[in-house]
């Protein structure tokens, strides 16, 4: 069982079952904490009774795709953000919906693809704050979101350098391969943008309001920690989204060039070639011309194609088109 007991900043108990939350919730001395992963309906109606939970708030849990945003309630905050995940090569975003009153943070996770041990991890590393009840443990699952959100976009900021520097390298690329990198490479951006950009506005308000359920202003300095995280990967998402966008452009760029480069050479054979022919035509006509019926024709015929034909490939090889 995902659950904590915090006493006066001190960790008391945890792994203790769900239905003894109620109970240690009516004290005000204490901080509960308990994660549910992918609940039934039935629980969180449940949940939501113990806890006065606001019934539009239990709905969004269960609704798919919902932005991430914060709602605010007469007695509790709803909050939506989203864990990093891959499956395979494709993100695939975690939903993780937060129900905070004054003393008891409810994590539900939409599946197990997010790893909350990290986020126990990283209260067991700063217990030093865990004096400021909801708020510190609020700002570990804030904090270990958005710190994956970093990391994932240093990530796609290497893959999009990669990309970037592959285009113009001496060594030969996979054009097809290329394509699927860069198709790949903009589908997850895309993704991470959705569930990147509005985090401003969730931490944002978090920092703005001016409630009990916000966090104490000995824990502000933290949030807006979280917060310059949180505006920095915006930031960095939006300068990779331009940059994926000039490197599509470059690549679409460099095939018109080179799909130039080979109309030039087929036209340019093509005309070393029609020369010779059109030559050799003109004595196959059936008139008297200079030389009929005599070997110096013949010859005269061969020496007028080969000097127009090297002419040629001389004039189009200094204009670079051969």
């Amino acid at each position: 069982m995902h659950t904590r007991l915090y006493r006066n900043g001190v960790l008391e108990k945890e792994g203790f079952p769900i239905e003894d939350v109620s109970d240690h919730v009516a004290d005000p001395e204490n901080t509960v904490w308990f994660d549910l992963c992918s609940p039934t309906l039935d629980e969180l109606a449940v949940i939501g009774e113990e806890l006065g939970l606001h019934e539009l708030a239990v709905e969004d849990v269960v609704t798919d795709h919902q932005r991430p945003k914060l709602d605010v309630y007469d007695n509790h905050l709803f909050i939506t953000v989203y864990g990093v995940h891959f499956d395979g090569d494709v993100l695939d975003p975690v939903e993780i919906n937060v129900f905070v009153t004054s003393n008891a943070l409810v994590t539900v996770r939409e599946n197990a693809h997010f790893d909350i041990g990290e986020v126990t991890r990283r209260w067991d590393s700063a217990s030093r704050l865990a004096g400021h009840g909801v708020a510190f443990l609020l700002h570990g699952l804030l904090d270990c979101v958005v710190d994956g959100h970093f990391d994932l976009v240093q990530d796609l900021d290497g893959k999009a350098e990669a990309l970037e520097e592959a285009l113009f390298g001496e060594e030969p690329v996979d054009g097809r391969e290329m394509q699927r990198t860069m198709y790949r490479l903009r589908k997850n951006m895309t993704r991470f943008r959705k569930i990147t950009m509005p985090m401003r506005e969730v931490i944002g308000t978090l920092l703005r309001r001016d409630q009990v359920l916000v966090p104490a202003a000995e824990m502000r300095p933290y949030y807006q920690d979280v917060y310059d995280h949180a505006l920095r990967v915006s930031e960095w998402t939006d300068s990779l989204r331009d940059l994926l966008a000039n490197v599509r452009e470059t690549r679409l760029s460099q095939q018109g060039f080179r799909l130039n480069e080979i109309m030039k050479r087929v036209t340019s054979w093509a005309a070393i070639i029609a020369v010779p022919t059109a030559i050799t035509g003109f004595y196959g006509q059936n008139v008297p011309y200079p030389g009929a019926g005599q070997p110096w024709g013949f010859w005269m015929s061969v020496i007028a194609v080969a000097l127009t034909s090297v002419g040629l490939y001389a004039v189009f090889k200094k204009k670079d088109w051969l």
